[in-house]
């Protein structure tokens, strides 16, 4: 899963509009803000470009945590028009800043399997959960567990990588998924023990997948990803292979169901604020409900939109999941997460 940190300005053609003596208008540049994740399809964005008349300016943030804190730094000057990948456990961070604004566009009416509210319309959704390094498993002679209490156990010690719920959205589902299913108290004393237990906490998800994993050459055979990890692994291996390496452990209080959107960001240039309503409505069409599917490796908002033949081998979705009411999610996430912190890392 690609999921690598980088800054990406993208451009293609412009649309010049002839003036007198030859002149002609530049095109305006909509700056998009997003997540390390993003990635779509050069060709995809190079026609949204021709479409739109616009040059684009994408600017990836580092994780979705990070980009929310960067928009909320710069919200007296902002930075972007748009920004995607806010979440369903970010965006009371993003409501309470003000920094963003509803749209109302076709898009915002389309019907979705999934929904954020509040005029941020939803891009795609999947499952974070447990990933575990069959390999590993296999020659450790170790049984997989099957609780989270499981991962307690002096057997577990030091098997697990999580990210920092402060900077990781991913980090901060899991959280969310260890309360709504066990309890709040009941899953802060899980945390607990698994400090006790050497849980090593990474600050985001390209740092615990391709640094800590042991698929990936580090030493923790269970990891906190997505439910679709064990279908990109198929897809990026080197080797045609027709079982994934690794395997989704969906657990009791160990899934939680996220949900991306794009939204418009409060004193965003005005000149590009119909291009940034334009590419809310590009990012809701069919040709990147497809895209994204094998380059963010999310399942598609949009029900008319079939998963792709890897996702549909190899991403099952789980049948169940644990997401908090979402009113209790957004006024205790900040306490939530305060909390984890003094659990795990003071």
């Amino acid at each position: 899963m690609q999921r690598r940190s980088l800054l990406l300005t993208l451009s293609g053609l412009a649309m010049a509009t002839a003036l007198p003596l030859f002149a002609h208008a530049a095109p305006t540049t909509l700056r998009v803000m997003t997540h390390s994740s993003f990635d779509l399809p050069k060709e995809l964005l190079a026609q949204f470009e021709k479409d739109a008349g616009v040059k684009l300016q994408v600017v990836k943030a580092g994780d979705a945590g990070e980009m929310v804190n960067k928009l909320i730094l710069t919200k007296a000057k902002p930075v972007a028009d748009v920004v995607y990948g806010i979440d369903n456990t970010l965006l009371p961070r993003a409501q309470q800043a003000g920094i963003i604004e509803p749209y109302t566009g076709p898009a915002s009416q389309r019907a979705s399997l999934v929904a954020l509210g509040d005029g941020v319309v939803p891009v795609d959704y999947g499952y974070v959960t447990l990933n575990i390094d069959k390999a590993w498993f296999a020659k450790a002679g170790l049984a997989l567990p099957t609780s989270l209490a499981d991962l307690t156990q002096p057997a577990y010690a030091k098997l697990l990588v999580v990210q920092n719920p402060a900077t990781s959205s991913p980090g901060q589902a899991f959280l969310m998924a260890t309360i709504a299913g066990l309890g709040e108290e009941a899953a802060f004393d899980w945390w607990a023990k698994m400090r006790a237990n050497g849980v090593k906490v990474a600050k985001g998800w390209t740092e615990a997948y391709y640094t800590d994993f042991s698929r990936n050459g580090g030493t923790r055979p269970i990891v906190v990803s997505y439910a679709s990890s064990p279908a990109a692994e198929v897809f990026y291996s080197k080797e045609k292979i027709s079982e994934s390496p690794t395997a989704n452990l969906f657990l009791k209080g160990g899934v939680f169901r996220q949900v991306e959107g794009v939204a418009l960001v409060k004193g965003g240039h005005p000149a590009a604020r119909g291009a940034a309503g334009r590419f809310i409505e590009f990012m809701r069409s069919a040709p990147v409900q497809e895209a994204l599917q094998t380059t963010m490796w999310m399942y598609p908002a949009d029900a008319a939109v079939p998963a792709v033949e890897v996702m549909q081998r190899h991403a099952a979705q789980p049948t169940s999941f644990d997401n908090p009411e979402p009113a209790r999610m957004h006024s205790q996430a900040k306490a939530w997460t305060q909390r984890w912190t003094r659990t795990v890392l003071k």
